[in-house]
C-alpha cells in the first residue's frame, strides 16, 4: 500500500513546526507508532530540509511544499520542494559555520536522498527513511 499527503505551506520559519505535526500525524495514522524510528527520522528530516527552504529559499519564493509518502514495507519518503534552482550541499564538518550541517544529518539518517530539478519550476529535496534503520 502505498499513501501520500502534501501540504504547501507559506516561506516562514512558524511553517517548519506545521511541516514536522503535518508528517507525524499523517504517518502516525497510517500505523507508525511514536516509538517507530522512522516516524522521529522523518519528522527530524522534514525539518531540517523545511529550514532550509525557509533559510536559503529564493526570496521571491512565498511557498513551498512538503510531502510524505508512506511504503507499503514500512518506510517512508519525505519531499520538500521550492522554486529554488541551486542544489543544496553539505558543508564541510569541522568549518567555522554554524549553518549547513542539516544536509550532514541527512545525509546519516536517510537511506538515500538526493535532488530532483523541476527545470524553471524550482527543485524537490528529498530522502528515504527505512522502517528499521541500521544501528
Amino acid at each position: 500500500m502505498l499513501r501520500r499527503h502534501s501540504i504547501r505551506l507559506p516561506r516562514h520559519p512558524a511553517s517548519v513546526a506545521l511541516a514536522r505535526r503535518g508528517v507525524r500525524e499523517h504517518l502516525a495514522a497510517w500505523g507508525h507508532g511514536p516509538d517507530d524510528p522512522a516516524l522521529a527520522n522523518a519528522v527530524l528530516l522534514v525539518s531540517e530540509l523545511a529550514t532550509n527552504v525557509v533559510r536559503h529559499g529564493p526570496r521571491a519564493e512565498r511557498e513551498f511544499e512538503v510531502a510524505v509518502t508512506a511504503l507499503a514495507d514500512g518506510s517512508c519518503l519525505v519531499e520538500v520542494s521550492d522554486g529554488g534552482l541551486r542544489e543544496p550541499r553539505p558543508r564541510r564538518v569541522g568549518t567555522a559555520a554554524e549553518h549547513g550541517r542539516g544536509l550532514h544529518l541527512v545525509e546519516h539518517l536517510a537511506a538515500a536522498w538526493g535532488v530532483w530539478t523541476r527545470g524553471h519550476d524550482g527543485k524537490t529535496v528529498w530522502a528515504l527513511i527505512h522502517a528499521d534503520p541500521p544501528r
